[in-house]
């Protein structure tokens, strides 16, 4: 608990069995009330690893839903487990658990509703192994976004992101799509709907068992992201109507 607000980590899991349990060990479960993890089908032993370092809650997809679907999956479980500062970090350690206490204490005191962990303040993306096209690509598609959806972040790309309930409460998260895309439509309803967003810097790593998409999903991707940020341009302006944006009822 923190000052009396559930705290929930959610842990998108696809693969994840050799960095899964140095991820868990880094949690600061004296902070933490409850991990679930939600397995996506993987073709390794990530589930029975975590049944054997003890996360409490564990979801098993048995076909993969895709990277959106596992998230969908966490974050109604952690509304359903009565969560208040709901914390996604990915389980392959490409982003430290160390940062918790300080996102639950952004959120906790009310100062953001929205914490992301951004690989790109600082000049630690590429220091930390971030391909060079990829460094590239993220600095285009954010620049881009930032024109797009009228907002100022320094990167819309992060895995690492933490917020209240009260914004998964209100943004209609289940009707987005179930690839990766989905990171950005959730920034994109999060932007829409007035919800202030605080991003602390983040260390970068990259190295081989860390998750990774390759090129041409990646091009994929960021087609995909071109599509979100133009839909809420257009949303914005009263040009067109997206379910995406609608209040969950």
């Amino acid at each position: 608990m923190y000052k009396g607000k559930k705290v929930i980590v959610v842990l998108p899991a696809y693969n994840a069995a050799p960095t899964l349990e140095k991820t868990y060990k880094e949690i600061p479960l004296n902070l933490v009330d409850e991990v679930i993890l939600c397995d996506d089908a993987s073709r390794d032993n990530t589930v029975a690893l975590a049944r054997e370092i003890g996360i409490q809650h564990i979801i098993s997809h048995e076909s993969n839903k895709g990277y959106g679907g596992n998230q969908k999956s966490l974050y109604n479980k952690a509304l359903e487990l009565g969560g208040d500062i709901i914390i996604m970090l990915h389980p392959d350690y490409q982003y430290t658990p160390k940062l918790i206490p300080a996102m639950v204490n952004i959120i906790g005191d009310n100062l953001y509703p929205v914490v992301l962990g951004s690989r790109i303040l600082g000049k630690g993306a590429l220091l930390g192994g971030m391909p060079t096209y990829k460094y590239i690509a993220n600095r285009l598609l954010t620049l881009s976004q930032n024109l797009l959806v009228n907002y100022k972040l320094s990167e819309y790309h992060t895995g690492y992101r933490a917020f209240s309930k009260e914004v998964l409460l209100g943004i209609n998260f289940n009707e987005n799509s179930d690839d990766f895309v989905f990171d950005n439509e959730m920034l994109s309803q999060i932007i829409y709907h007035k919800y202030e967003i605080a991003e602390v810097t983040c260390p970068t790593k990259y190295f081989e068992e860390a998750s990774s998409i390759n090129f041409s999903r990646s091009v994929k991707y960021g087609l995909g992201v071109l599509r979100v940020s133009l839909s809420h341009l257009l949303q914005r302006w009263g040009l067109a109507k997206f379910n995406m944006y609608k209040k969950p009822e």
